[in-house]
């Protein structure tokens, strides 16, 4: 059993900057590794070995992803800059992850050639994809991962589009004893691990939540796709997103079907860069049906929020590469992930995610 876990990434945005950086800054200084799970003992950070990339940007494919992840219109901050690491970005087939107006920020060329993607993947020896498309990509997710199951490589689904909960894919996965870990990576420190501790916190009080509000904003090209113009002049926010994150926030409510809850991103604000910015306001009742009302502001760079889960959801998904588990880890898509096939309160997907990885737990 090798210990390198051979990584290809589709959609090299910010995420997959933050992610490559991370890894490649602990592999140099390993006395500095922080934000990943200790519990992982099988494999380490300097395990993870990226070796492909796929893109469309036609200023990202043709250059190593050492270079690719610092080109426009990512904007994550460059805290380490990579040596080569000879993991082409070649150019994938042009689906629906450019149909908002993200294509005003994402050059095309027509003279790259699209690549075969199975082959690429199988000639690469990848054993796991992320998958970091733009939110509403759902055809393109879909056909990903199931190019990566057709290449004999576990699937890290981290956008809102269905993977885990694609029945076609879960039973493809099984079939091939292939690890499926989604969807829509929930953030380490993000608004809505927060909004949904604060959530849950209403409850175990013995109190009532009644409404609740978030409002996102930030400078990356998520929040450029997230918003896209309606001819009425009015801005729509992707509904696939609007649906994971409420219901990554309200689903062990017992009130969940009654409580108000409102979630946006409002604007894409070009000069916050990578920052993202989160209100939130919940309103309830305690004692006595005296109001009480929280509200909480917080500032984060989006794209390490998300890579230090992506890089455990991969060594996760080697180990159950390892022992040959095919369809859904449950409680790795529990805990890592906003919209999983099993909603558990984080404490129990926790508990049930180290005992998967202590062989405890089948997944």
């Amino acid at each position: 059993m090798s210990n390198q876990i051979n990584v290809a990434i589709v959609g090299v945005g910010d995420v997959a900057s933050a992610l490559v950086q991370g890894v490649e800054n602990y592999k140099k200084n390993p006395g500095k590794v922080i934000g990943i799970l200790p519990e992982i003992t099988q494999y380490s950070i300097d395990d993870i070995n990226f070796v492909l990339g796929i893109e469309v940007n036609a200023n990202k494919v043709g250059k190593d992803l050492s270079k690719a992840i610092f080109e426009e219109p990512n904007c994550n901050m460059k805290l380490f800059e990579p040596g080569f690491l000879d993991a082409p970005v070649v150019k994938g087939p042009i689906m629906d992850g450019i149909d908002s107006n993200i294509k005003e920020i994402i050059p095309i060329s027509e003279e790259q050639q699209e690549v075969d993607v199975v082959e690429e993947l199988k000639n690469k020896n990848v054993d796991v994809t992320v998958i970091l498309l733009p939110t509403g990509a759902h055809k393109a997710v879909k056909f990903y991962a199931m190019s990566a199951l057709d290449a004999g490589a576990c699937v890290v689904n981290g956008m809102p589009s269905h993977v885990a909960k694609d029945p076609e894919i879960v039973q493809k996965a099984q079939k091939l004893n292939l690890s499926l870990i989604g969807d829509d990576v929930k953030s380490q420190i993000g608004a809505t691990i927060i909004h949904r501790s604060l959530a849950n916190l209403f409850p175990m009080r013995g109190a009532i939540l009644d409404r609740t509000i978030q409002l996102d904003w930030g400078g990356c090209s998520d929040f450029c796709n997230l918003l896209t113009p309606q001819k009425d002049g009015k801005l729509r926010y992707e509904e696939g997103k609007r649906q994971s994150k409420t219901e990554a926030v309200v689903a062990n409510l017992q009130n969940k079907d009654t409580v108000d809850c409102q979630i946006s991103a409002v604007d894409y604000i070009p000069f916050l860069k990578n920052q993202k910015e989160a209100y939130m306001r919940l309103e309830g009742r305690i004692f006595g049906g005296a109001p009480v009302r929280v509200d909480i502001t917080m500032f984060v760079q989006d794209g390490n929020n998300s890579a230090g889960i992506i890089a455990d959801s991969i060594r996760v998904s080697k180990i159950a590469k390892d022992r040959e588990i095919g369809g859904v880890l449950q409680s790795a898509s529990s805990f890592f992930n906003k919209h999983p096939p099993e909603q558990l309160e984080d404490r129990i997907a926790k508990q049930r995610l180290v005992e998967f990885i202590e062989g405890k737990r089948e997944r």
